[in-house]
């Protein structure tokens, strides 16, 4: 198949979040599966300077808004076996950041986006092989399918192409006036409810839950979720009108970049055939931090988004115990102001067992992984998570909520004596989660031989994207296979 992504971040070009990571490595995993693979992006400046193309002109491309045509061009190079393309216009992406600055999202981000989608389309009808699939991530592109369903011509190089929706993160809908949604030559039917408009604005993401061929998620258990109101963020209904066409596909692990055995950030490389350089990994991270310097002291790392969702509000009701109890606590991450100030305030006070760091700092996090006894997710909710998937490769143990990807990829140790690989709670509160770090500490204080197998178990987990991209193959031979038979009958 020619397998075709349109999505706004891709690593290493462009990354915000986690959805930077899959664009980043499942397309790579497809074409090491023998498909004709393309990923198209926003060409935001800082790739074209990036990569030495600002100067290169591309070929032209366009879309209509308020029956004007929008011209820009595409930009293509090839990356590890993908051809990108790039979507190119210095109005909409000639600028410092991708979605807006530290402060404030874009004010044209509904304008903008709507054009990348269209202008998608343009660029892929000129694709010396037309796409078979078009996998559209997130809100940015979420108006590809519903474009794709909408402008097909007789003759019409993507007139059988198919199209998945991907939901990263159903919180983040694209959500505009409807205002945009008349400016972009659609038939009336798709400006209501049954396609675009919710609670009086337009959703990019619900166009794409309802336009799609098939809508994926990112782990079985969120796919479940979101079908309920209470995680459905309103979205409920229209996903669960989808039926059987909506799948929940588990996020692979970059094991390239993530690899104990080869990461240059860490002190000393491990595995779990030879785990004993985590320890000179634990040494380390406790030097670096001003901890005190004992690997016989539980080592309990977070690397997160602060924001409510990550139940970060929760961490401070536990991190006394945790002390209390001779642990050491570690977390790093960024993003709402003053979540955090409690935690810093521990940090004052037991600087040698807490340490809190609020930034971004991508060789901090390796480190801690590698440093770290257990790995705590509190999350609220979890569409899938990348943090338990490398703390398992890392040997740190997770302490997660059962919840989305948490529930699809970490097993109670207690509940699963033969399968489990970490410590799981149910309630999003701190009773639960005090609740799961005394059994964690119960158990690091026990059989030490148990807690070696237990961390080893993990670290032998197929954690690639090889098996998912297998997942996503048999999803989209099937949208493709119902396209074709769309446009035969």
């Amino acid at each position: 198949m020619h397998i075709v992504h349109v999505a706004p971040e891709m690593v290493p070009f462009a990354k915000v979040g986690g959805l930077g990571d899959v664009v980043g490595s499942l397309p790579l995993a497809q074409a090491r599966n023998g498909h004709e693979v393309s990923v198209v992006l926003p060409g935001y400046r800082r790739i074209l300077e990036f990569l030495g193309l600002a100067s290169m002109d591309g070929t032209g491309i366009g879309y209509r808004i308020d029956n004007w045509e929008i011209r820009g061009s595409a930009v293509h190079f090839r990356h590890e076996g993908v051809r990108i393309v790039l979507i190119c216009h210095d109005e909409f992406f000639d600028r410092p950041g991708i979605y807006g600055t530290s402060s404030s999202s874009y004010d044209d981000n509904g304008l903008r986006y709507a054009w990348f989608a269209g202008a998608a389309l343009s660029a892929l009808r000129q694709l010396e092989r037309a796409a078979d699939v078009i996998v559209a991530h997130d809100w940015p592109a979420g108006l590809a399918p519903l474009f794709l369903r909408v402008h097909r011509f007789p003759g019409d190089p993507l007139w059988d192409t198919a199209s998945v929706q991907v939901i990263h993160n159903l919180a983040h809908q694209g959500l505009f006036p409807m205002d945009l949604a008349r400016r972009l030559q659609l038939p009336e039917y798709y400006l209501g409810p049954r396609c675009l408009e919710i609670q009086g604005n337009m959703s990019m993401l619900k166009g794409g839950i309802l336009s799609a061929t098939k809508v994926v998620t990112v782990s079985p258990t969120y796919a479940e979720e979101i079908v309920w109101p209470a995680l459905g963020e309103g979205l409920d209904r229209d996903l669960l009108s989808r039926g059987d066409d909506l799948v929940g596909i588990l996020n692979g692990l970059d094991t390239k970049s993530w690899d104990p055995q080869t990461d240059p950030f860490i002190e000393a490389p491990y595995s779990a055939a030879k785990p004993a350089g985590k320890k000179r990994c634990k040494l380390a991270l406790q030097h670096e931090l001003g901890l005190l310097e004992d690997t016989s002291l539980p080592l309990v790392g977070i690397v997160s988004r602060v924001d409510p969702q990550k139940g970060i509000d929760l961490v401070e009701h536990v991190a006394p115990s945790l002390v209390e109890r001779r642990a050491q606590f570690v977390l790093l991450g960024s993003g709402q102001p003053g979540l955090l100030d409690p935690l810093h305030g521990l940090a004052a006070i037991w600087s040698r067992s807490v340490s809190c760091n609020e930034r971004f700092d991508e060789g901090l996090a390796h480190r801690i992984y590698a440093g770290a006894d257990f790995f705590l997710m509190p999350s609220r909710f979890e569409p899938c998570g990348l943090g338990q998937l490398v703390a398992l490769r890392y040997g740190a143990i997770p302490i997660v909520r059962r919840t989305g990807g948490l529930a699809d990829t970490v097993l109670d140790i207690e509940e699963y004596p033969e399968r489990g690989n970490g410590f799981v709670f149910e309630t999003p509160d701190a009773g639960g989660l005090r609740w799961a770090t005394d059994r964690a500490l119960d158990f690091y204080a026990g059989d030490r031989k148990l807690f070696a197998r237990i961390r080893k178990r993990g670290m032998r987990e197929d954690l690639s994207w090889d098996n998912s991209a297998k997942d996503y193959d048999r999803m989209l031979s099937r949208a493709r296979l119902r396209e074709s038979r769309r446009v035969m009958a």
